[in-house]
This record gives structure tokens, C-alpha cells and sequence, in this order.
């Protein structure tokens, strides 16, 4: 195998396949892959797809009880793990690695570290190092890995991290989940029903703090009808366990856990660790090049160009714009455009090679019981950047396409719009199955289109779009 490729991409995962892909095609350009674990990376293994091969027969049964006629539906436990398994290819990352070689790009397996400009040295399993180059450009896409907060006795207690949740192999009879965001509820979510008593310990006084405050409400009062025990405001001040014991991923790490949280001791039979991601940029060497990193973070311009590197480009998480894999994907779809139009001495004109849609148009999903779908900007965000906004909100359960998807429909959805402009700057919804929403709400939202516009977006009925025309109805306008 050569020692020199045009792109060098460091990290295997969805956005680091899509850099690799995007910088070579149509050419004949060469690129390499350098990966030290799985291609195919956090998401197809420990996250993204685990995780949600994990909810979605949580999700069918549910829905099968709530509906009248049809009810009795049960979980096969190892029927789902064995179904998650599938997904993962049990890690065996042979097809991704096909897929890559397939297209043109090479894997080099280790772990890379910048020594200079265009230059890595990459460090096998066998601890051998090489020196490979790049022509052109090198990409970084290490993301981040599961943060630890410093509590006295916890890392020593060898908590599960999300990657053992997604990939648990023994359902623990209780357990403590550390935290309030979207992993913490999903995981919460899959746990509970795949039999664990589950216990929330959260900071903050709300679930999936960042939401709309109608979006957090729901899932708490949804998570007390689960039997997930909540608890807001509490921090944990010291862990203790009874013979920990590194037993494998997905396995209960030895003996019970004690947790002293807000003055009170719990004791579970396993930990969840859900507290926030930190950035793999500790052994990048960066230094090398004299970069300064912002919380740990690589600072890019809009063409995902390292300010003062022309050949250095990081995308994904490590850029801290938007832990979330599908911009990730959408930014090394602009860095692999970014890096053909260079090499090809093409102007970089148009917003196809500038990051748009990371300057407050961002969606996300929570899939957790209820989901939580958003995209732009809370009405709280939208105040602190100074937009004179209004809000209009709506019970999706009145919806004639919700209530046909099961009885007792529970669910809300929420604009936020620019009184100025007269466009959608966010949109949330909240409630089972809402995940296909938010895709409509991030056209109106990037496309700016004018809520007068709208209204001639006729939904189609019965669908739980018709939500859409009940939020106008909702806000007063008429149809002009």
C-alpha cells in the first residue's frame, strides 16, 4: 500500500466515509481512511443505530397497546438484542470496509497523529508507526467519546458509558442513569422496558433542558406513567461499588453501586454514566501546529477549512458546532466539495461549499418516549439573540391523523416565528412518532419560507401533518 494519498481522513465515522467520498468522486483523485477501531464509527456500533434498533420494537409495542383491538403485545428480549445485534454486524466492520474500497478509498488501520503539514504518523495495534502524507488536504473526524464528570469514586466504579447501554448483553435489575439529556432518555426509555427500575439523577430542574419547556414537560409526566424515577436538582457527590470488575461491554461491572445523591444513598446494580461527550482531541497532535482549541474543540470557518491551515479540515463532532451524526454527514458533504473545488482550482462560489444550516437551523430528534422533534431555534434562544418572536403552540392529540394512530394520543407541537420577517425560526414537536415532522418544518425553516406562504401547504388528511394547519389556525391568519 502506498504512503501517499491526495485526502487523508482521520476517523472512520459517517462523516469521515462521507469527506473521503465527497473529496474523491468524479476524479481520480486517491483517498485513505484511518481508523484505530471500527469503520463505520460511534454511530453504526455505539450509538445512532444500536441505539435506536433498541427503541423502535419498545416503540411497536406501545403503540400496539395503546390501540383498541390489538392490544397484548410483548417484548421478546432477546429477540430485540439479537435484532440490535444484527445492526451492528455483531462489530465486524468487513462491509464497510468493502464499501470504502469499493469507491476508492484505502483503510489504514491505527491511530493517527499529526507531525507535521500534510503529514500523519499512525501507530498500528502492534504499536509499529508509519508515515503517510496527504497532496491535498487531511481531515479530521475523531468525535468525541463519553465524558466521566470528576465525582469521588465514580470512574474507579467503572460505570457503563453509553456504549455499554446501547450494547447491553444483560438487562441490570436496577439502575442509575447520571443525567437529563437525550442519551440519558433514550437509554432511560429502553432500559425500563427492557425490564430495569430506573432511577434519573438530573442536575437541572428539566429533562432535555435545551427544549422548549412544553417538550420537557411532556416527557417527565410521560416517564412518570413508565415508572422512570426522576429526580431534578440533585447532584451526585460520591459513588462506592463492591468489587468492580471490567466484565465486557454491556455487562454488569461488578458488585451494587452506592450513590450518595443529594444527601441520600441509592444503591442500583449498575451505573449510567449520560452526563455529556468530550472531544477526541487529546492525541491528535495539534500541537504541533500550534493550534489553540476551544474547549477542547477544532475551530473551522464555513468551508470546514482549520483557520490558518488551508490543508486542514475538520468535520463532526470534534467542531462542536452540532454533536449530531447527520450534520456531521452534511458537513463533510462541504469539505468534500470544498476539497475537489481546490484541487481542481475551481472557485468556491455558492452555498453549496459554506455550512449553512449550522447557524441556528440545526434539527435533532430525541427518540425517546415521547419523541422530541426540533429544528432552529427555542423561543428562549431566540430572545437571547434579540428576535422579536412570537409563539404558537397546539395539542397534536386533537389532530385527526394522531388520533388515528393510537388511542389516547398525548402530544404538542410548537413555532416559533420572526414577527419581522414572518418565517419560521424553530419548530418542536413532541409526541409518539413525531420524528418525520420536523423534516417539512426544516425546509420552512432554511427555505425561509413566509408563514403567509404556508397556507397553501395543504396537508393531507388524515395525517398527523395536519398539524400544520392547525398551528396557523391556531396563531389567527387568515388565508391570504
Amino acid at each position: 500500500m502506498t504512503d501517499q494519498w491526495d485526502v487523508i481522513v482521520v476517523g472512520g465515522g459517517p462523516p469521515g466515509e462521507n469527506a473521503a467520498s465527497y473529496a474523491i468522486q468524479g476524479s481520480s483523485r486517491t483517498a485513505a481512511i484511518v481508523e484505530k477501531e471500527l469503520v463505520g464509527g460511534e454511530c453504526s456500533y455505539w450509538a445512532c443505530m444500536p441505539s435506536k434498533a433498541l427503541l423502535r420494537p419498545v416503540d411497536v409495542v406501545d403503540a400496539a397497546n395503546a390501540l383498541t383491538g390489538v392490544r397484548g403485545a410483548t417484548l421478546d428480549v432477546a429477540g430485540v438484542l439479537k435484532r440490535r445485534d444484527q445492526f451492528t454486524h455483531n462489530h465486524d466492520d468487513s462491509s464497510q470496509v468493502g464499501w470504502a474500497n469499493s469507491v476508492g478509498i484505502d483503510v489504514v488501520r491505527g491511530r493517527g497523529r499529526i507531525t507535521g503539514p500534510r503529514e500523519l504518523t499512525v501507530t498500528g495495534t502492534d504499536g509499529t508507526e508509519r508515515t503517510i502524507r496527504a497532496n491535498h488536504a487531511v481531515v479530521l473526524a475523531t468525535g468525541t467519546t463519553a465524558a466521566v464528570p470528576p465525582v469521588p469514586g465514580l470512574r474507579e466504579a467503572l460505570p457503563w458509558t453509553s456504549r455499554d447501554a446501547t450494547n447491553l448483553h444483560e438487562v441490570p435489575s436496577k439502575v442509575a442513569v447520571i443525567g437529563g439529556g437525550v442519551v440519558a432518555c433514550e437509554a432511560a426509555v429502553w432500559l425500563r422496558a427492557l425490564g430495569a427500575e430506573v432511577v434519573m439523577l438530573v442536575r437541572g430542574d428539566a429533562l432535555l433542558g435545551r427544549s422548549e419547556p412544553f417538550a420537557s414537560a411532556l416527557v417527565a409526566e410521560r416517564f412518570a406513567e413508565l415508572g422512570i424515577d426522576v429526580r431534578f436538582n440533585v447532584s451526585v457527590e460520591r459513588v462506592s461499588r463492591k468489587s468492580p470488575a471490567d466484565t465486557g461491554e454491556g455487562r454488569v461491572h461488578g458488585g451494587p453501586v452506592d450513590l450518595v445523591a443529594g444527601g441520600e444513598t441509592l444503591v442500583v446494580a449498575e451505573v449510567v454514566v449520560a452526563a455529556g461527550r468530550v472531544p477526541a482531541t487529546g492525541d491528535l497532535g495539534l500541537d504541533a501546529l500550534g493550534l489553540s482549541l476551544k474547549n477542547g474543540f477544532v475551530e473551522v470557518d464555513d468551508h470546514l477549512t482549520v483557520p490558518g491551515h488551508d490543508w486542514l479540515y475538520a468535520v463532526g463532532d470534534i467542531t462542536g458546532r452540532a454533536l449530531l451524526t447527520h450534520m456531521g454527514k452534511y458537513q463533510a458533504r462541504i469539505a468534500g466539495t470544498v476539497i475537489g473545488a481546490r484541487a481542481e482550482g475551481r472557485p468556491l462560489d455558492g452555498p453549496r461549499y459554506r455550512d449553512v444550516a449550522d447557524h441556528d437551523m440545526v434539527p435533532q430528534v430525541a427518540f425517546c418516549d415521547p419523541q422530541v422533534a426540533s429544528v432552529g431555534l427555542t423561543e428562549a434562544a431566540a430572545r437571547q439573540r434579540g428576535i422579536d418572536v412570537e409563539t404558537v403552540e397546539y395539542d397534536l392529540g386533537n389532530v385527526a391523523g394522531a388520533s388515528l394512530q393510537r388511542d389516547g394520543y398525548k402530544g404538542r407541537a410548537g413555532l416559533v416565528i420572526d414577527r419581522t420577517s414572518d418565517v419560521l425560526v424553530g419548530a418542536t414537536f413532541v409526541g409518539p412518532d413525531v420524528a418525520e415532522l420536523v423534516h417539512a418544518a426544516t425546509i420552512a425553516v432554511v427555505g425561509k419560507v413566509p408563514v403567509s406562504t404556508l397556507w397553501h401547504a395543504v396537508p393531507s388528511y388524515p395525517t398527523v401533518s395536519e398539524i400544520w394547519l392547525r398551528l396557523l389556525e391556531a396563531r389567527g391568519e387568515d388565508s391570504s
